[in-house]
């Protein structure tokens, strides 16, 4: 197996032994990266959706509670540009789209990036994500208004 990162930041990878064995690849990440990155997110979202409950109850947590969302969704924004450069870089890369459009037959090569790209896809966990964030923001506008109502 070969792996190394290129100049322009892509992770490649070859799993092929014999004659493909030195040619390289994209890969996804390993499932602990995504998931603790998948958990950042989840905590941005929460620490930034709380804030409105801190600013009823105990209003010196917002600043702290803020910045904790911020920074965490700093990074995790970073990492989810990565990804996005990274698939859109291997399309370009391997003229993807112009293959497809034109009905080529795909090589080995084009074969092992398409199945990088449908497993990055498939891997990501972007839809639960923006999920979670879609109901905890009604909760935390259900909780302001109910919050308000009660004086807090």
């Amino acid at each position: 197996m070969v792996v190394f990162i290129s100049t322009s930041g892509i992770i490649f990878m070859s799993a092929f032994e014999g004659p493909m064995k030195d040619r390289r690849y994209p890969h996804t990440l390993p499932k602990p990266v995504i998931y603790g990155f998948f958990v950042l997110g989840i905590f941005s979202a929460v620490a930034f959706r709380i804030i409105i409950v801190f600013q009823h109850i105990e209003p010196a947590w917002v600043r702290p509670v803020w910045y904790a969302g911020a920074l965490g969704y700093l990074v995790f924004f970073l990492y989810r540009y990565y990804i996005s450069r990274k698939r859109k870089r291997a399309i370009r890369q391997y003229d993807l789209i112009a293959k497809i459009n034109n009905n080529a037959c795909l090589s080995d090569e084009d074969r092992e990036v398409v199945g990088y790209l449908l497993s990055s896809i498939q891997k990501s966990m972007e839809d639960i994500n923006y999920y979670v964030i879609f109901i905890l923001s009604i909760l935390a506008i259900i909780a302001d208004i109910v919050l308000s109502l009660y004086g807090y």
